[in-house]
């Protein structure tokens, strides 16, 4: 059965997941979150997204986005996903599919919500017992939302 189209709403907020191919890691050493940092940095001076949270987890990616443009979310994730998997196959010499079936994506409402989105996904390291605080986790928004430092590729929510 054929999948429906994805459904997208002008001027929203999106909660974004992609998942390594049967939950195997898609970063194996650190340099993996940074090269994939540098191409979410890439795609989001190419399509002007505002991102307002991510966590980087070794198995999958969280994104809390703001397109300009209701049909830019795919065409993001589109380049996002296939840059990175060309990068991690050509790394490790790996052949065939990175991630499992399309992103998921939901719409997340700018207002409280949003907050308790990025918490949430903040907080994913903590509940996944990688570290106990999450502000120890180098690959998530954490420390630079909450401390309110310059990033490279964060935007901070305004209501």
């Amino acid at each position: 059965m054929p999948r429906g189209p994805r459904v997208t709403i002008e001027n929203a907020c999106y909660h974004v997941m992609t998942r390594g191919n049967q939950k195997q890691n898609i970063f194996k050493e650190k340099g993996d979150y940074d090269t994939y940092l540098m191409i979410l940095k890439k795609y989001k001076s190419k399509y002007k997204f505002l991102l307002y949270g991510y966590c980087l987890m070794p198995n999958h990616v969280h994104l809390i986005m703001e397109p300009r443009r209701q049909e830019d979310l795919s065409k993001i994730m589109q380049g996002l996903n296939l840059s990175y998997a060309i990068w991690f196959n050509k790394n490790y010499a790996k052949v065939g599919h990175l991630h499992q079936d399309r992103f998921k994506s939901m719409v997340v409402c700018k207002d409280k919500y949003i907050l308790n989105c990025i918490n949430y996904i903040e907080t994913n390291p903590v509940r996944a017992k990688i570290t106990e605080y999450p502000g120890d986790y180098r690959w998530s928004s954490y420390k630079d939302r909450v401390f309110n430092k310059n990033s490279a590729v964060l935007d901070f929510v305004r209501f």
